[in-house]
């Protein structure tokens, strides 16, 4: 897995850029609760009124609050308004704003003192509280008299100008006792129980209420908005930080995968198999992909989310913190059940889809050996068993998985219900403000909300961490078959020179050899032909100077250096290859010509491909060279195919012509003039030709005979039929005795 992740240091900044988007959505998400509680507490309950410390009061009605204000702070209240009168310089001003200054002087909240509205809020408050109490006390009292603060006060009597007169000590213990019924609210429930006399003082100053709400309402509304749209933004920005640098982890990595996949020999391929490592370039890497865009999201967005929504919940009440407490144990408890249960099963899963892959890839590859030994029975009861274990317990672990989401619903709507129950008793007791109860609901479904998005992780981890070993082991395979530390030249005095020297080889982990003591020598210039029975070795032998293999022992020699000590590239840079398949890639005649060469023109193009007999068909298409070749060449003949891969070879212009089985799909009046014009145009090229065909063969300068990996004759045609006997009873296989001494 690390050698995964470190494909993620080049996209650090993006990485970092999401992770603060991701922030700031999550704290987006996160105020909007709060201004969801005010818009409830502050706007609908209160009527817009924020402080208990109105913007303007009458001076009446501030002598009477001003009596009940803690000592030392009715200075600090004082200092923070202004006192209009008719005198005032900007009465006219506030005239229009406040109508009673016509009939009574208003006091009025300075702007430079509004930052000092917290320090004296609640107190200002609970005086508020205190003031309109008493007057309501008095204005509804029936009888003789009424009772306040224990005592009988006779109706009709002004307390306020009896609380005037009292010695400032009788005051303060009126304050305490009075202070002491505040107890058991919270200051939020002190502020809100203001605003309502606050807002009777307004009307009769000649404020308009109505405004006030419904200017507090849209301008919450619009930081709503504000918010709804930053966390909009933000998301749609880690989307694509976390898209793109998840996209590039997987590019960089596809191209890391498949550059090392070119560097595998054959072995290599042998190991891994074509159609896993295809797997592993696209599915296994997609897996990962997948795990990056939501892992970048989620693994930073839950925690902030659900800490921040601890938080932010606690503050909104602490009597109730234990529901969230409980909801986070229960959470907590179910996921690591869940973990504790599925993740063992999805490593059983991985395993037991490799096995499924084994079995379908192993009867695939041998479909023919099945079908020819009536095997299909045992196949498929192999195929189902392995199927059948992987059902079991995929099932198994979505059934698992299946429980979660539901269970994460019900403690949601658990939680809720709880909350309500338990807040409507706080509301009843006024303990608490509903719209903190609301906010308290919200928050407490972010934290659910985060834990399930984690839990979303649980079951993407484990594949991707089952694929990310799979491309791992790609990644970490060193080619058998690799560049020299230091390189060496070729001689260019023997430019075109083959040579085997002792050369012995065998599969890796075989017993037995497929070739042994291979020694013959090709001059620039000659063609020289490799004949032997199914099975003697010849494709090998020539795989062994491309380098495909490695010659187990002995020496493999190219314009007189060995293969190994020279660049792959450097070699093969040398050799035009025809192999026994031949192979186009998609795109179109001349791209696939050009293969070996970029830099050939059109006239290099026509030439390869009228020596390679092609350019009469090409010529009849109508696109000619830009005629279109599908994948694997499936829209031309096999001849057609043929001679577009020697074509191809031709247009390389190489030192070394390997032609291997290159003309089996060829006629042989097309085969005749193909070779005539080959000994032709490369009379100064070495050419490796193998085949079954003697005909082909005939006019070879050399003849290598191969017979169960051995050199069983060289010679040329004549010699060969005199001195070999396994070449003169392949001959005499094809052609009649009279044709073949002719």
């Amino acid at each position: 897995m690390k050698k995964v992740l470190k494909y993620l240091k080049p996209y650090t900044l993006l990485v970092l850029a999401a992770i603060l988007f991701v922030f700031i959505q999550a704290m987006s998400e996160l105020t909007l609760p709060d201004y969801m509680s005010k818009i409830v507490n502050v706007g609908i309950q209160q009527s817009g009124i924020e402080n208990a410390v109105p913007e303007a009061i009458r001076r009446s009605t501030m002598e009477k609050v001003i009596l009940f204000v803690p000592e030392q702070k009715k200075d600090d209240v004082l200092n923070m308004y202004e006192l209009v009168t008719k005198d005032s310089s900007n009465y006219n001003y506030y005239l229009k704003k406040y109508p009673i200054l016509s009939k009574e002087d208003v006091y009025v909240l300075k702007t430079k003192e509004r930052d000092k509205i917290d320090k004296v809020n609640v107190d200002f408050g609970k005086a508020i509280l205190a003031a309109f109490g008493i007057e309501k006390m008095m204005s509804s009292a029936k009888g003789e008299s009424f009772n306040f603060n224990g005592r009988q006060i006779p109706a009709g009597v002004d307390l306020f100008v009896i609380l005037k007169q009292l010695p400032q000590q009788q005051v303060m213990q009126i304050q305490q006792e009075i202070n002491k019924k505040f107890a058991s609210l919270g200051d939020s429930m002190i502020v809100q129980a203001a605003a309502s006399a606050i807002k009777d003082e307004y009307k009769k100053i000649g404020i308009d209420i109505g405004k006030i709400q419904t200017f507090y309402i849209i301008k919450m509304g619009l930081l709503m908005l504000l918010l709804t749209l930053i966390s909009a933004i933000s998301t749609i920005l880690v989307a694509f930080f976390a898209a793109k640098s998840a996209a590039g982890v997987a590019r960089d990595m596809r191209k890391d995968v498949f550059s090392t996949v070119e560097s595998f020999s054959i072995e290599e391929f042998d190991k891994f198999s074509t159609a896993s490592l295809i797997t592993r370039t696209t599915n296994d890497i997609m897996q990962i992909q997948m795990l990056l865009v939501i892992s970048i999201r989620m693994i930073f967005f839950a925690p902030v989310m659900g800490i921040g929504g601890v938080f932010k919940a606690l503050s909104k009440s602490h009597s109730m913190s234990w529901i969230i407490a409980l909801a986070v144990i229960v959470l907590l408890g179910l996921i690591m059940i869940l973990y504790a249960i599925a993740m063992p099963k999805f490593m059983i899963m991985q395993k037991l889809i490799d096995k499924l892959n084994l079995v379908a890839r192993e009867n695939l590859s041998g479909i023919m050996v099945v079908r020819a030994f009536n095997a299909q029975k045992f196949e498929e009861e192999r195929f189902d068993e392995a199927n059948r274990d992987l059902t079991k317990v995929g099932l198994f672990v979505n059934r698992a998985m299946a429980v979660l989401f539901p269970s994460m619903m019900f403690i949601m709507n658990g939680v809720t219900l709880l909350i309500v129950w338990v807040g409507a008793h706080y509301i009843q007791n006024s303990s608490m403000q509903v719209g903190d109860m609301l906010a308290f609901m919200q928050y407490s479904i972010q934290i659910i909300f985060s834990f399930l998005m984690l839990s979303m992780l649980f079951i993407l981890v484990p594949r991707a961490a089952v694929s990310a070993r799979r491309i791992e082991e790609v990644l970490s395979t060193e080619p058998t078959i690799k560049n020299p530390e230091k390189p060496e030249k070729f001689k260019e005095d023997m430019k075109g020179m083959v040579e085997f020297r002792n050369v012995s080889f065998k599969y890796p982990g075989a017993e037995e050899y497929v070739l042994q003591n291979i020694n013959f020598k090709i001059l620039p210039g000659q063609t020289v032909g490799i004949i032997g029975r199914t099975g003697s070795g010849k494709s090998t032998l020539v795989n062994l100077i491309m380098r495909f293999y490695d010659a187990t022992e002995g020496q493999v020699l190219v314009n007189g250096v060995d293969v190994k000590k020279v660049n792959l590239e450097d070699l093969r840079s040398k050799i035009g290859y025809v192999p026994q398949k031949s192979w186009l890639f998609s795109g179109t005649i001349k791209s696939n010509l050009k293969i070996g060469n970029d830099n050939a023109t059109d006239e290099d193009l026509r030439q390869a491909a009228e020596i390679a007999q092609a350019l009469e068909f090409i010529e009849e298409k109508p696109q000619k060279f830009d005629t279109e070749i599908s994948q694997g060449g499936t829209n031309v003949s096999g001849g057609q195919k043929q001679r577009l891969s020697i074509a191809r070879a031709l247009v390389k212009n190489p030192d070394i012509y390997i032609f291997d089985e290159s003309f089996s799909a060829l006629d042989f009046r097309t085969e005749l003039k193909l070779r005539r014009t080959l000994k032709e145009k490369l009379k100064d090229k070495t050419v490796i030709i193998v085949s079954q065909r003697i005909a082909t063969l005939l006019h070879a300068d050399q003849i290598i005979v191969l017979e169960d990996g051995k050199i069983v004759g060289i010679g040329r045609h004549e010699e060969l039929l005199r001195s070999c006997e396994t070449y003169r009873e392949i001959a005499l296989s094809q052609l009649p005795e009279e044709e073949l001494l002719a």
